[in-house]
């Protein structure tokens, strides 16, 4: 659980980047360097109830590297901390230390 300082900072530190537009030269800047890495391995966790970063960009995300795996976790939403998503992720790393 973070302190009201660490909050207050993490804030001002995300509002810098939302400022200044996450620094990318241009709106799609990311999805486009993401063309080149295709094949890359990827394990994508997504909340079902994520206000900050919809499931849609997931799927879509998901579309753009075609070596993904999608998964939407029904009880989350954008908290890292949240029991669905720590599972999901957890559950990801052991998939792919197994495969990889």
């Amino acid at each position: 659980r973070m302190e009201e300082n660490d909050l207050l900072a993490f804030a001002r530190i995300e509002c810098h980047y939302m400022v200044n537009h996450l620094f990318f030269p241009h709106g799609n800047y990311l999805a486009g360097e993401l063309t080149r890495i295709p094949q890359i391995p990827c394990w994508i966790a997504q909340g079902r109830y994520d206000v900050i970063c919809p499931p849609v960009s997931a799927f879509q995300l998901s579309r753009i590297l075609p070596n993904s795996e999608l998964h939407i976790v029904p009880d989350a939403g954008h908290s890292i901390s949240e029991p669905g998503l720590v599972d999901c992720l957890i559950r990801g790393i052991e998939e792919f230390a197994q495969k990889y």
